[in-house]
């Protein structure tokens, strides 16, 4: 291997030459006060880069450092400045990175996002294939995991290195400190070609998918991991002395109804569920995965109704053990659960935001799940409320407007659909209108009888019917989510004349069933691929999972490659913003925090970014509606 030190500007630009595609990777070490932090080297709040590898040619690389503690360093001013203006804001230039959104962190803690083309190897790794129908997961996918498995390479292990040390310990001059530092953006070269070879020969589309979104979508994220929630953590702890004092209260309830017995902290325990099933001779209405009798919400909604008909003395008792189960989820996911992982530093949790892990291509979030963040319709306590901009600033969402019945539009060019998108009108009104055979006009009359159950209902249709919903599917949806009760018939009708009226829906779900069928894969518009190994299964539930997942894919891949693409748009002009802070993705949501005073700036500019046609295709109105308040939970609708 060919691996140097490069002091100055001067040795940097003779060893990349004119080479327009590199890798580069750059090592951390805490700032002194956060030294016991065993996790500090990871955030950009509490360490600093203390070098930077980077490779243009396999078997070699550079090490530039600067801050470490025993030998020499290059000037970080200068040289800093020298790689930021040539490399990381150089527009012509493809930069390889392994793991793009922690290097984002860095260098957005100094201000800037970079310009140049970055190539995220570790998105590029997600969208190849592990086996021949599965695709690699994040555990997959780290630097020291793949290089052994794919090129043959056991890369140094950072224990074995620094040996108990921080890296700005080394000797920047030791050739094992420099090896360790260039192996890695050598390999993150070497991952780029195999992987863009791969793509080439199997999912060219995917090559395209990598590089113009899931890559700028990874920088994206290393935004709004580095800035972070802002928490009112004073209400945080006060809700949660509420919710503990609730806890206590409904414990104590429940117990003179039912005497000593063990319900824990979620009522799920085997003495409660005992008790229920057979001390009381309850019915088993719903049982687990492996038999046995559930506990769980569900079936206790359904023992709760059985109780009304059959046992009225035991209906508080469900009231009681709903409650309990609320509250205790409430303090411990969203009051405990945030608060676990509060950053010392900022005083903000910072959620891992994990933007291929769902095989639709749709974020997840964890540490903590921010995906999963109540509503108030079933939140006593307003956890939204915690989350609240700083002095001086407000929350600003912008969110697509129905953007998976859009994209169902476009596929399924159903002339009803489309004209009603395209004409700015009311698709659930609509859906109503076809479903109960009503006038439009009586559709969307508020005071019209039955307006409010007809129009949960035909949302309801709207989003389950595109996915294959069946009417037992339908039914226990309308009954668990809407708390409507619908018989069978009354289901099989409800999806009977949904179809009747939407004609181009069927033909389309037919054609995608069979495409399927034959290719053993779905994908979006884009080609964003999934693969269904059951979707010839003689196993009729894993064949009908399987079709539902052929349909889910096209349209709710389709919509996540749709914000992807939004967010590569908005990310192109924060350099220009550097007041517009991102802080979030729910669904397809986009949170920011900023200066009151920007809110129509920021509005038009991130409405624009959403609602431009995504690809030339693309012939429905995109419509994005922004809300702004001090606290997630009072965002107002701002008027278009």
């Amino acid at each position: 291997m060919s691996y140097k030190l490069a002091l100055n500007s001067k040795e940097i630009r003779e060893y990349i030459g004119n080479h327009k595609l590199l890798a580069l990777d750059i090592e951390t070490s805490p700032f002194e006060k956060y030294r016991n932090d065993d996790k500090a080297s990871l955030d950009a709040h509490k360490s600093g880069i203390t070098g930077i590898s980077f490779s243009v040619e396999k078997g070699t690389g550079i090490y530039v450092p600067f801050n470490h503690k025993v030998g020499r360093n290059a000037d970080f001013v200068g040289t800093f400045d020298w790689i930021k203006r040539n490399i990381l804001m150089n527009e012509n230039l493809t930069v390889a990175i392994h793991n793009a959104a922690f290097e984002t962190m860095f260098f957005y803690a100094l201000g800037f996002v970079p310009k140049c083309k970055v190539y995220d190897t570790l998105s590029a790794a997600q969208m190849t294939l592990k086996t021949h129908t599965e695709f690699r997961k994040l555990g997959d996918c780290g630097l020291k995991k793949l290089v052994p498995e794919l090129l043959k390479v056991e890369l140094p292990t950072f224990e074995s290195v620094t040996d108990g040390r921080f890296f700005d310990e080394l000797d920047s001059e030791d050739a094992e400190t420099i090896r360790y530092a260039c192996a890695d953006s050598d390999y993150a070269l070497r991952l780029y070609h195999l992987f863009n070879n791969w793509f080439d020969e199997n999912l060219p589309k995917h090559r395209y998918i990598v590089e113009n979104i899931e890559s700028p979508t990874a920088v994206y994220v290393g935004l709004m991991k580095y800035n972070g929630i802002p928490l009112d953590v004073e209400l945080m702890r006060s809700k949660g002395q509420e919710a503990q004092e609730q806890i206590n209260q409904l414990r104590e309830d429940i117990h003179l109804t039912i005497g000593n017995i063990d319900i824990g902290a979620n009522a799920g325990t085997k003495d409660f569920k005992d008790y229920l099933y057979k001390t009381l001779g309850l019915p088993v209405l719903k049982t687990t995965e492996k038999l046995s009798e559930a506990a769980d919400d569900e079936a206790m909604i359904l023992l709760s109704e059985w109780c009304k008909k059959n046992r009225s003395e035991l209906v508080p008792l469900f009231d009681m053990i709903k409650d309990y189960r609320k509250w205790n989820k409430l303090k411990s996911t969203y009051i405990d659960g945030y608060l676990k992982f509060l950053n010392s530093s900022t005083n903000r949790i910072h959620p891992d935001l994990m933007p291929l892990a769902t095989q639709t291509g749709r974020f997840a979030s964890r540490n903590a799940n921010l995906q999963n963040c109540p509503r108030k319709d079933n939140d006593p306590i307003g956890v939204r409320n915690f989350i609240r901009a700083d002095d001086g600033k407000v929350l600003l969402s912008l969110d697509f407007s129905q953007i998976e019945l859009r994209v169902g539009a476009f596929y399924c060019r159903d002339e009803k659909m489309l004209e009603t998108y395209r004409s700015g009108g009311d698709i659930h009104a609509q859906t109503t209108s076809v479903i109960f055979n009503i006038p439009f006009n009586q559709a969307v009359d508020k005071n019209a009888p039955h307006y409010k159950e007809r129009r949960t209902i035909a949302k309801n249709c709207n989003f389950g019917v595109f996915y294959g919903l069946f009417p037992r599917g339908l039914q226990r949806t309308l009954k668990f989510k809407a708390g409507l009760d619908k018989s069978l018939e009354d289901c099989t009708k409800i999806i009977a004349n949904l179809k009747a009226g939407y004609k181009g829906l069927e033909t389309w779900q037919r054609k995608v069933k069979t495409n399927a069928s034959i290719r053993g894969y779905s994908e979006t518009y884009l080609g964003r691929r999934r693969y269904l190994p059951s979707i010839n299964s003689a196993d009729w539930g894993k064949k009908s999972f399987a079709q539902r997942c052929a349909l889910n894919t096209p349209i709710q891949g389709t919509a996540a490659d749709i914000l992807k693409i939004a967010i590569t748009k908005i990310l192109k002009g924060l350099n220009e913003r550097v007041w517009l802070r991102p802080i979030l993705q729910v669904h397809d949501e986009l949170v920011f925090e900023l200066p009151t005073e920007k809110i129509n700036e920021a509005v038009d500019f991130i409405k624009k970014c959403m609602e431009e046609k995504p690809f030339p295709a693309f012939d429905v109105p995109l419509v994005a509606e922004g809300a702004v308040g001090k606290t997630f939970g009072t965002l107002k609708d701002l008027e278009d």
